[in-house]
C-alpha cells in the first residue's frame, strides 16, 4: 500500500516562506511542497531594494535570490507566482487561491498549510496618499517604478516621510542619485529603535551632509501642482517634491488568517507557539506577519527583520517534518548605514525598558576609538549598554559611529544570546592588532565600567537630574577644554590639579564629575572616594551632554 504523501502548501516567499520551504524538503523528499506568491519573484532580497534604486546594486537580477525554476530544479518544489490566496478554510484544509493574470480561482488542498504573507507598507488614509509619484518600497517593481519615475520625471526633489530603517537608508540612495533629501518624521529623532541621545549623532551627520530634517512633524496631505508634488506637513510647512517616499512603517498582513478564524494576538498579527505553530494544529506561521516573545522583556512583540524571519521558516519546517525544534524568541537586533555613519542596537533600549516596566537597570556611556589611539585614523563609536541590577545581566546595547560599530555589537548580541552579564564582557577575548582594536577593546571597556558601577567603585550621576540638583558639578579637563564648552554652573578643576586642590571640595555635598568622555572622571571619582568626598561620574561627560542636550533630554 502506497504511502500518502504529505501536502505542504506555503503562502508567500522571500525570506520565511522560502526558507520553510527549502528546509523542509532536506528534511522530508516525501512531501509534496507547493508555494504561492502574489508577486513576479517568490524570493528576493528585499533588504537591498533602496540600493537598487540608488543605482548601488545596477542589475535587478542581483536581488533574485532563487527563481521558480530554481525550487523546482533543485528541490521539486512547485512555485506559482502571480497567485493570491483568497481564503483558508480550516475544517476542509483547502486554500482558495486566485490566477492575477487570468482572474480564475481554485481550490487547493493541504495536509499543512505555511502562512509567509509578510508585512504592508504603512498607507495612511491622508488626502493625495495615492497621488502618482509617491511610493513606498516594498518589492522589485517598487524600487523599478521608482528608478523609472526618477529618470522620466528629472527628478531633483524628495521628501522620505519617515526616519526608520528604510527611510534612512532610501536617503542615502536617492542622494547617491543626486537628489536633494528633505525627511519628514513624525517623532523627535530619526531611528525610533534607539534611544533620543543615541540618535542625536545620526541626525547632526545627516544635517551636516545636506539632509533637511523635520522632526517632530507628520504629515497632513499631498498634493500636485504645476511645478510637480507638494507635501503639507502638519506644521503647516509646504515641501516641493519630485517625488515622495512613504517609510512610515509597515502593518502585518493578517486578513487571510483573521478571516480564517486564526487567534491574532494583541500586536495584531497571527498568534503562534514556540514552533510557529498557529491556533489551528495544521496551519503554521512565519515572518513579519507573527507575533513572537521578546527574549529581554518577555513581552510580545513584532520585529519585521529578515533574519528571523529565515529563523522562523527553518524551526516550522522542522516542527512540520516532526522535530521538536522551537524559536527562542527575538532580541531586535539591526543595523543601519546612511552617508558613511552606521547606528546599530541589540536587546532592548531603555525607553523600551522603562515601557515593560523593568526599573532595576542602569545605563553607562562610552565613547572609545574603534581601533587603537596611536594607529592612525581611529574613529569614535558612541556606545551605550543597559544591564540589569545587581547580577549584571545585558539587557541591550546601542553603538553609533563610522567605524567598527557592528562588530561589537554582534559580540554584545551573542552574550545577550547566552545569558551574559557584564562581567562577560569585561573578560571576553577578542581580536587584538592595532589596526582593527585596542588591548581592550570597546566591548571589554564596556563591560569594566559596567563592573566598576556594580562594585561602587564609580557611582553614577543621573543626567536627568543634572538641572535640579544641588549637588557640586566639577569639570576635571583642561582649562581651555572647559571654556570651549562645559555644563552649566560646572566649577573647573583640572585633574593634574586635583590631588593638591581637593579641600577646596565640601565633605557634606555630593560632587558630579564631567570630563569629555567619563575616563578623567573616573579617576578622580577613585581618588575623592578615598579622601572623604561624596563623588559621582556623569556617564560618557561632556560628549553624552551633547548628546543628551540635543535631544532635549535634560
Amino acid at each position: 500500500m502506497r504511502r500518502h504523501k504529505k501536502r505542504v502548501l506555503i503562502v508567500g516567499g522571500v525570506a520565511g516562506g522560502a526558507s520553510c520551504a527549502a528546509r523542509l524538503r532536506r528534511l522530508d523528499e516525501s512531501a509534496e511542497i507547493v508555494m504561492f506568491d502574489r508577486g513576479p519573484h517568490v524570493s528576493f532580497a528585499n533588504c537591498g531594494l533602496p540600493y537598487f534604486v540608488g543605482d548601488v546594486i545596477a542589475d535587478e537580477k542581483k536581488l533574485l535570490v532563487a527563481s521558480a525554476d530554481t525550487f523546482h530544479q533543485r528541490f521539486r518544489i512547485v512555485v506559482h507566482t502571480e497567485t493570491e490566496a483568497t481564503e483558508i478554510r480550516c475544517e476542509e484544509r483547502r486554500l482558495v487561491v486566485r490566477d492575477l493574470r487570468s482572474g480564475e480561482s481554485r481550490e487547493e488542498p493541504y495536509d499543512v498549510l505555511v502562512l509567509a504573507p509578510g508585512a504592508a507598507p504603512v498607507r495612511p488614509p491622508l488626502p493625495g496618499i495615492d497621488t502618482p509619484g509617491v511610493f513606498a518600497v516594498r518589492t522589485i517593481p517598487d524600487s523599478r517604478r521608482i528608478r523609472d519615475w526618477i529618470d522620466s520625471h528629472r527628478a531633483r526633489r524628495a521628501v522620505v516621510v519617515g526616519g526608520g530603517f528604510i527611510g534612512l537608508e532610501m536617503v542615502e540612495n536617492l542622494m547617491h542619485r543626486g537628489l536633494a533629501v528633505t525627511v519628514l518624521e513624525k517623532l523627535g529623532q530619526v531611528m525610533p529603535p534607539l534611544d533620543p541621545e543615541m540618535a542625536a549623532p545620526i541626525q547632526k551627520h545627516l544635517a551636516d551632509r545636506g539632509v533637511d530634517l523635520r522632526l517632530g512633524d507628520g504629515l497632513e496631505r499631498i498634493e500636485k501642482d504645476d511645478a510637480g508634488l507638494v507635501v503639507h506637513a502638519e506644521s503647516g510647512a509646504r515641501l516641493p517634491a519630485d517625488l515622495v517616499i512613504l517609510a512610515i512603517g509597515v502593518r502585518p498582513e493578517i486578513s487571510l488568517a483573521e478571516k480564517a478564524g486564526l487567534d491574532i494576538g494583541e500586536r495584531r498579527a497571527i498568534a503562534v507557539d514556540e514552533h510557529m505553530r498557529t491556533s489551528d494544529p495544521n496551519v503554521w506561521a512565519v515572518g513579519d506577519a507573527v507575533e513572537v516573545r521578546d527574549v529581554l522583556t518577555g513581552q510580545e512583540t513584532i520585529l519585521p527583520l529578515a533574519g528571523p524571519a529565515n529563523r522562523q521558516g527553518r524551526i516550522a519546517a522542522g516542527s512540520i517534518a516532526g522535530r521538536d525544534d522551537r524559536f527562542r524568541g527575538v532580541q531586535a537586533t539591526a543595523v543601519v548605514g546612511v552617508l558613511g555613519i552606521t547606528a546599530a542596537s541589540t536587546g532592548a533600549s531603555e525607553k523600551g525598558l522603562q515601557r515593560a516596566g523593568v526599573l532595576e537597570y542602569e545605563a553607562i556611556h562610552l565613547h572609545p576609538g574603534h581601533h587603537a589611539g596611536y594607529y592612525p585614523g581611529a574613529q569614535p563609536i558612541h556606545l551605550k549598554l543597559l544591564f540589569s541590577v545587581p547580577d549584571g545581566r545585558i539587557l541591550g546595547a546601542q553603538a553609533v559611529g563610522t567605524e567598527g560599530v557592528e562588530k561589537r555589537i554582534d559580540v554584545i548580541a551573542t552574550a545577550i544570546q547566552f545569558g551574559g552579564t557584564v562581567h562577560d564582557l569585561a573578560e571576553a577575548e577578542l581580536c587584538y592588532a592595532p589596526q582593527f582594536g585596542a588591548a581592550k577593546d570597546p566591548v571589554n571597556l564596556a563591560g569594566m565600567i559596567a563592573q566598576n558601577v556594580l562594585e561602587g567603585a564609580m557611582p553614577l550621576a543621573d543626567w536627568r537630574k543634572l538641572r535640579e540638583t544641588d549637588a557640586l558639578v566639577v569639570d576635571v579637563r583642561n582649562p581651555s577644554e572647559f571654556e570651549a564648552g562645559h555644563l552649566p554652573g560646572a566649577r573647573n578643576i583640572p585633574l593634574p590639579e586635583l590631588r593638591e586642590r581637593y579641600e577646596e571640595l565640601p565633605k557634606d555635598r555630593e560632587i558630579w564629575l564631567c570630563c569629555t568622555v567619563g575616563q578623567r572622571a573616573y579617576y578622580a571619582t577613585r581618588f575623592l572616594a578615598q579622601h572623604e568626598r561624596r563623588p559621582r561620574n556623569l556617564s560618557g561627560g561632556y560628549t553624552t551632554y551633547q548628546a543628551l542636550d540635543g535631544a532635549g533630554l535634560l
